[in-house]
């Protein structure tokens, strides 16, 4: 298979005279990473069709739904969005969301298993699991539940005290980010983040130096949100604001093209936290822009990258770059899918260590890892070879030579290797001011009483670093025996939804209304001195024989 490039779209203009001026100064990111590349060549079938990959790539399974973790549970359905983490001893702390709702045969529980007294709320059974890996042989070293009780863990985002995961899910009681420590060996009490904001969580992002928390959110009408600590000794207690384009309410990002550049400001929240699903409504109310189902972001070198998975023309995904700083913030939209057979609704998002931006898809039929590289173009780089559900959870080791990611429907977690770019090792991870003297953050998991997986033979060499403690979150706690609430008590007017993880339910997966369309295509997409800078034809699929069926998220 010949790569191919996604059709890009340029206007022939900036909007706004400052965004003209900030668009020369913009840092290059991608400029000095020399080693860069994204035609990693043709995919070659898997002959155990789980996975196809470029030549010269491996996958080892290191985690399936059933197993039995080193604590007792069973490793939940449905894993979603991880983050890896360097831990003590040459090994790699790998956090993993279940997006499981209530009911879902897939749970953490063994037959007969109560939930535990730490559950958020013992009639849900999303959460997230923690695998403690051998960085040279992937081999499992422990692996345990961390948080349980929670609904719909989509997504969330690696910061400095740990792994943020986030409800996609408003039902009474639910909606939060949750603090996941990296050293927890058990199931912990839950350490909810109220100042992130109540409502359909999917993903966040931490800049390290200023602790600004960036948040998507998955609504048809989403905003993308800013957390400002007051204080970085107290990095949960601040203002939560919401993205705006300067001197337009309303904007529909879905509308920009490739290029395009605009000026932003942030509108304060009053009321951070809701009784009900409308967390939006206020930012949207103040003029904020608004986002076609937000979801995959992460934090690269001075910039955020957001994902709008239904974003643009062909309602196939838009990836944004947000530069945010003291002067002021710009949007750029970098990428965008003018063809589904080229990019299908990509939805978890990183950028690996050298500047390329992986992308999992949750569309329809096959799905695809693409890589959308510095030079604008898309390539493949992983498909499901084993059915059509989506690839979730995309990120890489510390070290840069592992890439992790999720089959979700399948329950399966892989861990591919092969000759990707190097990456420069630093010594250390520079001042760890605010990390406090927790340097093991993989807690003391130095013997292997778990499963391990067919580990290829190539060596990944030592994740460096640390990652420390900072601060206490846990401005709220679990929901009573009463039945969780909010933070007046008040129910959920919106409704709550009843998906069952992907299995089902919410066609869209996502908590939204999937037949709404998208809400801004309505408005005028043509524009004057459009040219299209790249295509080339798509080839056929690997097994052109199979059948697309009906896609959850």
């Amino acid at each position: 298979m010949r790569p191919y490039h996604l059709m890009l779209k340029r206007r022939s203009f900036l909007r706004g005279g400052a965004a003209a001026a900030a668009a020369a100064s913009l840092p290059l990111v991608f400029s000095y990473h020399r080693t860069a590349r994204a035609d990693y060549g043709a995919l070659v079938p898997d002959p155990e069709g789980i996975l196809d990959l470029p030549a010269g790539f491996t996958y080892t399974i290191v985690s399936q739904t059933g197993d039995t973790m080193t604590d007792g549970y069973r490793v939940p359905g449905a894993p979603d969005a991880m983050g890896a983490f360097p831990g003590p001893n040459n090994t790699v702390v790998l956090m993993c969301n279940h997006e499981l709702s209530p009911g879902s045969s897939d749970s953490p529980y063994n037959d007969g298993q109560d939930p535990p007294p730490e559950a958020y709320d013992e009639d849900a059974v999303g959460g997230v699991t923690r695998i403690v890996l051998d960085n040279d042989t992937l081999e499992i070293v422990s692996n345990n539940l961390v948080l349980v009780g929670t609904i719909r863990n989509c997504a969330g985002g690696v910061s400095p005290w740990g792994w943020l995961s986030c409800e996609e899910n408003v039902d009474d009681g639910h909606g939060y980010v949750f603090l996941c420590k990296t050293d927890a060996e058990t199931v912990q009490m839950p350490e909810r983040i109220v100042g992130y904001g109540r409502c359909n969580h999917e993903a966040a992002c931490v800049d390290p130096d200023t602790f600004h928390a960036y948040l998507t959110e998955d609504r048809g009408d989403s905003c993308l949100y800013r957390f400002v600590p007051n204080d970085k000794a107290d990095p949960f207690t601040g203002k939560l604001q919401a993205l705006k384009v300067v001197g337009q309410d309303d904007f529909a990002t879905t509308t920009m093209d490739v290029s395009e550049i605009v000026d932003c400001e942030w509108v304060d929240i009053d009321e951070p936290d809701p009784a009900v699903d409308i967390l939006r409504i206020e930012a949207q109310g103040k003029g904020a822009a608004i986002f076609v189902r937000g979801e995959g972001i992460w934090w690269f070198e001075g910039a955020v990258y957001v994902c709008s998975t239904s974003g643009g023309p062909a309602d196939g995904g838009q990836i944004f770059r947000l530069i945010d700083g003291p002067n002021g913030a710009t949007l750029e939209l970098i990428g965008r899918s003018d063809d589904k057979d080229l990019l299908d609704m990509p939805d978890n998002i990183c950028v690996a260590p050298w500047g390329e931006v992986f992308m999992a898809e949750d569309g329809d039929g096959d799905n695809y890892v693409r890589v959308l590289a510095p030079t604008g173009e898309i390539y493949d780089f992983a498909r499901n070879a084993q059915s059509d559900s989506e690839f979730a959870g995309v990120c890489f080791s510390p070290d840069g030579k592992t890439m992790f990611v999720n089959i979700q429907g399948d329950g399966i977690t892989l861990a591919v290797r092969g000759p990707f770019p190097e990456v420069e090792q630093p010594g250390t991870t520079g001042d760890d001011t605010t990390g406090g003297d927790d340097t093991t953050s993989g807690g003391d998991d130095t013997t292997s009483d778990g499963s391990t997986g067919d580990a290829p033979t190539t060596s990944a060499g030592t994740a460096g670093g640390t990652e420390g403690d900072t601060g206490d979150p846990t401005t709220g706690g679990a929901p009573t025996s009463d039945g969780p609430s909010t933070s007046d008590g008040a129910t959920d007017s919106s409704g709550g939804d009843t998906d069952s993880g992907g299995a089902g339910g919410d066609p869209a997966g996502c908590s939204c209304d999937a037949d709404a369309g998208n809400p801004a295509l309505d408005l005028a997409l043509a524009a004057a001195g459009v040219a299209v800078l790249r295509s080339v034809t798509r080839p056929a699929p690997l097994d052109a024989e199979r059948e697309p069926s009906e896609q959850s998220s």
